[in-house]
């Protein structure tokens, strides 16, 4: 680093620049970030870095050098939670900036540099923190800046109480949003197709961070299996998670799938756990983390974890002190699991955490980003992360693209072109929407989880997916929860190819009598692979909705009568030869209507 953006204050200690963790410099990244803020001496400044790639480091190396430069005099961060209030004070003090995070109102205690505020609390009162900033020069860092949108109120408050502020420093991970709430203080500009995205000044990426081993590499294992509950109505409906279906049913199989009272949960955590003692023995320190959706079933999640691991989880619940305390308990210490509610999944950092259950129903790629990014952190080179999902197509879309910039699209698309951005879960939605904005009467349809069971469904990894259907529990499954948790990137997509090559070929080999799941005798059953079984179902789909189209007939009638002339099970369960017969038939009702 050049001596003109050369941190002061800043201790040895002070988080590194080694790739993957411990030197005294900065990363790479931070340093070219720094470089071009210095060059450029911007009032706005959006910084995205992938989770785990050190944008706490990159903000308070900006704040010292600002600060000894004169350039500011103050320094205020806004951070998304409580918990992280002290995160941001302890790093700061880590580097000589002392930052109040208790701070509330009235003049600062001269101890201090600063002070550490939510964006709630800026909400509160932006008179408050308007006058701060109007009597001295002030950077105000926007940590997570994405939440500035998260209600009319706190978007209009940031900009009401940090407009006059000398120089503004935006961060996040994710920088976009499931809505179209505009980002205070970040830039639009249009794109190819007219529609305005937000435009960062410096970005370093997932794909970037992987390449330079700042971040660990993430192994997605999805499980599927056959769901029953009872509507509202009286009527029980089943089907299997990762079937084609409406998105009500697949919103109620997947909510099926997450009750307590069924087998899905213990059997994937049951997984898990293996999976975790496994990534333990070359990361001895190694936590897990499960993902839930509200306080019950994390406490039901935890009881499971007692019972399988024979050691109590740590249960987070809110973000009150007594939360933040464990949290902070639970990275220093060395216990297995932590079972927490969606609201913690972001900013908790807790370097240990290497195996996760995602056990909630948000369905955002934002949350899906924020939530896979408390698992990535790496502390040497080598790690890996491991997270289990069901086998839900909108998550399986979001683990293949992993590595995909996004940007925070402002104009809404027209219907039908929605996408990845849809905004599909009433939890996410309630903390969007304006603070005084009516319910609406959009309570969720009542539902009782009768039965559910866990089938280990496929990996994915680096985009591509390894492995075919096999019982919780199997040798099968033990095969892809045995990966060592320590190699590089490419010897992961090795063994897993291996691993997937050596079940084809058990599956080929075993007699008609000990078939598993759903196969067929040996000499009947074609050997294909996941991805080849999901193009035969795309194209499968692709002709039932040009059907349809045709006809007027609703999708399931035509993939009732296609079962019904072809044979078989559901298409999420038919083998690759069923498929195949039903696009042929398919084809063929085409060709007699031309």
């Amino acid at each position: 680093m050049s001596t003109a953006t050369t941190p002061h204050h800043l201790s040895p200690a002070f988080p590194g620049r080694a790739p993957w963790g411990t030197a005294g410099k900065l990363r790479a990244w931070q340093q070219a970030a720094m470089e071009r803020y210095v060059e450029q001496e911007p009032r706005d400044f959006l910084a995205v870095a992938t989770p785990g790639a050190g944008k706490t480091t990159f903000a308070l190396t900006l704040a010292s050098y600002l600060l000894h430069n004169h350039a500011v005099q103050q320094i205020t961060v806004v951070a998304p939670t409580e918990h992280l209030k002290k995160q941001w004070a302890e790093a700061a003090a880590r580097i000589g900036i002392r930052l109040d995070p208790g701070y509330s109102s009235g003049p600062l205690s001269r101890d201090y540099q600063g002070i550490v505020i939510t964006y709630a609390g800026v909400g509160v009162n932006p008179m408050l923190h308007r006058n701060r900033v109007e009597q001295r020069k002030t950077l105000v860092i926007l940590d997570e800046i994405h939440h500035a949108g998260d209600s009319k109120s706190w978007g209009e408050a940031c900009a009401e109480a940090f407009e006059p502020a000398t120089r503004r420093l935006a961060l996040t991970g994710t920088p976009f949003r499931s809505d179209t709430n505009p980002i205070p203080f970040v830039s639009y500009a249009p794109g190819d197709d007219g529609i305005r995205k937000s435009v960062a000044d410096y970005t370093y990426g997932y794909g970037n961070a992987l390449a330079d081993h700042v971040v660990r590499p993430v192994i997605f294992l999805s499980y599927s299996g056959n769901m029953r509950w009872r509507t509202k109505a009286g009527d029980e409906v089943a089907a299997r998670l990762g079937e084609p279906m409406t998105k009500d049913a697949v919103a109620q199989a997947w909510r099926t799938a997450l009750a307590p009272q069924g087998e899905w949960m213990p059997n994937v955590l049951r997984a898990a756990d293996k999976r975790l003692t496994e990534v333990r023995k070359g990361i001895p320190d190694a936590g897990g983390l499960v993902i839930a959706t509200d306080q019950n079933v994390a406490r039901a999640y935890a009881k499971m974890i007692r019972e399988i691991s024979g050691e109590k989880a740590t249960v987070v619940l809110s973000d009150e002190a007594e939360a933040s305390q464990r949290i902070s308990d639970f990275s220093e210490g060395s216990q297995r699991w932590m079972v927490a509610v969606r609201m913690v999944s972001e900013g908790v950092d807790v370097p240990r955490l290497a195996v996760g259950v995602y056990a909630t129903s948000i369905s955002t790629p934002l949350f899906f980003a924020q939530a896979v990014g408390r698992f990535v952190r790496a502390r040497k080179r080598g790690e890996t992360a491991s997270v289990f999902l069901p086998s839900v197509p909108t998550l399986l879309t979001f683990a293949n693209e992993m590595e995909l910039q996004r940007d925070h699209v402002l104009d809404k698309k027209k219907r039908g072109e929605e996408g990845l951005y849809d905004q599909e879960d009433a939890l996410l939605a309630e903390a969007e929407k304006t603070k005084d904005e009516a319910d609406g009467g959009m309570d969720e349809l009542p539902w009782e989880a009768l039965e559910s069971d866990a089938v280990f469904d496929r990996v994915l990894y680096d985009g591509h997916e390894f492995g075919m259907q096999a019982h919780a529990g199997s040798e099968e499954e033990e095969e892809y929860l045995g990966i060592p948790g320590l190699l590089e990137p490419d010897q992961v997509q090795i063994l897993l190819q291996k691993r997937q090559t050596r079940q084809i070929q058990r599956s080929k080999a075993r007699p008609a009598e000990e078939a598993d799941l759903i196969e067929l005798p040996a000499e009947k059953r074609p050997v294909v692979t996941h991805k080849q079984l999901q193009e035969l179902r795309k194209e499968l789909n692709g002709l039932v909705g040009a059907w349809h189209h045709r006809t007027n007939q609703p999708h399931g009638t035509i993939h009732n009568e296609l079962r019904r002339v072809c044979g078989g099970p559901l298409t999420a369960q038919a083998t690759a030869g069923q498929l195949q017969a039903r696009i042929k038939k398919i084809q063929e009702w085409a060709t007699k209507v031309s």
